[in-house]
């Protein structure tokens, strides 16, 4: 995303950053620069200025809260997506209610992303650097639950890209074998994240697998991070699936730079927790 940054439209990128907050806007502007040499960060504070700047030329990154001192940061995702020139970029929220938007699937298609202010401002300053210089996260191996190969060996080229192991397996029985042996301490493997189709052939599908990950293996959200792949457009069933501890949802048809920016942050999110807990 950094050279992407560097190269758009401009020699200049221009990454705009919406919030009340002038301490958030301060530390999303520091990773920013220290990231993207040469980037402009426009500072606004509210709608009616982030509208200004919209005006004044186009983007190349957005980050709103949702809470603005004039109204409801969603509409300035809707403002980027409308304003005259302006190609598709990057648009996301960074909110303390990002978690109950998500749950409640309150975020509307003009959103490409979001972050919950309450995993803090070293998560913050992770998850930004992830999609303006991504890094990847030795190491980490990628437990995949897919059933169709053909959408399976696409997916795992993505992944293996960014140096991540990759363990494929075609039903979710195979994986909560592979799950058994690993807490048994029976395996070679050393399971970082749960990546699943919701759809899959068999009696289990990948809600099963959100479930018995959470419930029976009694992995938390940082223990054992899972993402969703669906194509389900039910808001009432992709919440069912966060509020059963999926930590997050990719929507298909599947978008590499997005799918690689979410894995990466709950890699990184998950390793951070470890650390904290080691000192």
């Amino acid at each position: 995303m950094a050279q992407e940054l560097r190269h758009l439209i401009s020699d200049t990128p221009r990454v705009m950053v919406v919030d009340g907050s002038k301490l958030v806007r301060k530390l999303i502007a520091d990773v920013l620069k220290r990231e993207v040499p040469g980037v402009e960060v426009i500072g606004c504070s509210s709608i009616a200025e982030a509208r200004k700047a919209l005006a004044s030329g186009a983007v190349h990154l957005v980050t709103t809260a949702l809470a603005l001192p004039d109204g409801d940061g969603l509409e300035i995702a809707r403002s980027v997506r409308q304003a005259a020139g302006q190609a598709y970029v990057p648009v996301i929220v960074v909110s303390g209610d990002a978690q109950q938007h998500l749950e409640e699937r309150r975020f509307t298609e003009f959103v490409t992303d979001y972050f919950d202010k309450s995993l803090g401002h070293e998560a913050l300053a992770a998850f930004i650097r992830g999609y303006v210089q991504p890094e990847p996260v030795e190491g980490a191996t990628v437990l995949y639950i897919e059933d169709s190969r053909v959408v399976a060996e696409t997916t795992k080229r993505m992944l293996e890209r960014q140096n991540l192991k990759v363990v494929h397996v075609l039903k979710a029985e195979d994986a909560f074998a592979l799950l058994t042996a690993e807490s048994l301490g029976l395996s070679t493997h050393r399971f970082d994240l749960v990546l699943t189709d919701v759809t899959l052939k068999g009696e289990l599908s990948g809600r099963d697998v959100v479930q018995r990950v959470r419930v029976d293996f009694a992995y938390g959200k940082r223990r054992l991070p899972i993402l969703v792949m669906t194509g389900d457009s039910n808001r009432d069933n992709q919440s069912e699936l966060l509020q059963a501890g999926a930590n997050d949802l990719v929507l298909k048809p599947i978008e590499e730079r997005l799918l690689i920016t979410k894995v990466l942050f709950q890699l990184r999110l998950a390793r951070m927790d470890g650390a904290r807990s080691l000192v």
